[in-house]
């Protein structure tokens, strides 16, 4: 008997999770729906879906497995709307919400199967237009399965995206991507809007907030909706990460006041010590950045010959940015890709077609 697999949200995780199942499971029945028209128009004009039903409600009855890829606050309304619904007893939902305590207990409420899923990807494209197989291949694909033991068959629905499955309780997941994803949200966005402010008063420094600053900060670029969404969602463990962190902060004042060389100097050595035993390029509660840097010299028509060069062999650039470009010197052309596979081709083939030096980060 074909299974009914529905997708409500048809955005870049969404979509893309679309087309794993497409792929690993050819022989189910896959209906995908979107509060927006013209991304169905697209979901059935590329194939992406089997049907997009008339309404979330008549997709929703027929479902064997439903899953929810839409902001945590949007699926706990569409939640409530699936408990008024006559659905299939043996119904397994799911999600992609990006915190899981506060909609698992929701869910909870209700009679149907729900297991809390995060697929720990993204991109730096949006919407249907950017769903990519690809996206989650080797990241971590996180369920938070309480009362219901059917995790293993969304481990099997989702097995085209070669994925990294990890089991965690609903509370340890939001502690642990609020310290490690959320926190630098809010750090990083907070860097921004002060230098900001301070860019008023001395107008050169926006010049200078190049380099490592721009580096340091980059994840303030991420959607604001999305992480307002998720802010609240996860509000309880972000207050009191905080408030760690505010702490830490007036600790550090105080060493200053006190002109504390030793305890600054362990501040950073600790800091230096467990930064470099992180590993590099993987996906974690923060996807990776595979950046490569070239050494190029000051010569016309070089960036086109790199980018060329990639292009001819199909690798899809997401950033491009000189760091160094004053006269008759070595210049540093830094790449960025969106995977590892792609920057590590990319350095093979620039080591192989040209005379320039490059390395990764």
């Amino acid at each position: 008997m074909t299974q009914n697999i529905f997708v409500a949200g048809l955005g870049l995780i969404g979509a893309s999770l679309a087309k794993c199942i497409k792929k690993s499971h050819p022989q189910t029945h896959l209906m995908g729906w979107d509060h927006c028209r013209k991304t169905n128009e697209i979901a059935l004009a590329t194939s992406l879906v089997d049907e997009v039903p008339p309404s979330f409600s008549e997709g929703a009855v027929r479902a064997d497995v439903i899953l929810l890829a839409l902001p945590v606050e949007i699926t706990k309304t569409y939640l409530a709307q699936l408990g008024t619904l006559s659905l299939k007893p043996s119904v397994l939902l799911t999600d992609t919400g990006s915190t899981k305590a506060e909609i698992t207990q929701f869910a909870e409420s209700f009679s149907f199967d729900f297991i809390g899923g995060h697929p720990m990807a993204g991109s730096h494209k949006s919407g249907i237009t950017a769903a990519d197989e690809n996206l989650f291949e080797n990241a971590y694909y996180i369920f938070t399965p309480t009362k219901s033991q059917r995790v293993e068959e969304l481990q099997a629905l989702f097995r085209g995206t070669r994925a990294k499955y990890v089991a965690l309780a609903p509370q340890e997941h939001d502690q642990i991507t609020g310290m490690l994803s959320h926190l630098p949200h809010i750090i990083a966005s907070g860097l921004v809007n002060q230098a900001d402010a301070f860019n008023h008063e001395h107008p050169r420094a926006q010049q200078l907030a190049a380099g490592g600053f721009r580096d340091i900060t980059r994840i303030a670029s991420s959607d604001p909706r999305m992480w307002t969404d998720i802010l609240l969602s996860n509000r309880q463990e972000l207050l009191q990460l905080i408030d760690e962190w505010q702490k830490q902060m007036t600790t550090m004042a105080h060493w200053l006041q006190e002109k504390d060389e030793t305890a600054i100097f362990r501040f950073f050595e600790s800091a230096k010590e467990t930064r470099d035993q992180l590993p590099v390029h993987q996906n974690g509660a923060i996807p990776a950045f595979y950046d490569l840097f070239i050494d190029v010299p000051d010569h016309p028509g070089v960036v086109a010959e790199v980018t060329g060069l990639l292009s001819d062999h199909q690798l899809s650039l997401i950033n491009l940015k000189i760091l160094e470009t004053r006269e008759d010197i070595i210049g540093v052309l830094q790449i960025s890709f969106k995977t590892q596979n792609d920057l590590l081709q990319a350095e093979q083939l620039i080591q192989k077609k040209t005379t320039y030096s490059c390395r990764k980060k």
